[in-house]
C-alpha cells in the first residue's frame, strides 16, 4: 500500500463530504463559498 502524504486521505474524505453536503442541502453558490472559507476556520479552532 502506498503511504503517500498523511493528510491526503483525510483531505479526500473531507472533499467528498463537502460535495455531499452541497448536494444534500441544495446550497446556493454564495453559501458554498462561505462554507469553504468559514468552516475550516471553526474546525481548526475546535481541534486545536
Amino acid at each position: 500500500m502506498n503511504k503517500g502524504a498523511p493528510g491526503a486521505l483525510a483531505g479526500t474524505i473531507w472533499f467528498m463530504g463537502w460535495l455531499f453536503t452541497i448536494g444534500f442541502a441544495h446550497l446556493v453558490w454564495w453559501k458554498i463559498i462561505l462554507g469553504i472559507v468559514v468552516w475550516p476556520f471553526y474546525l481548526g479552532g475546535f481541534i486545536s
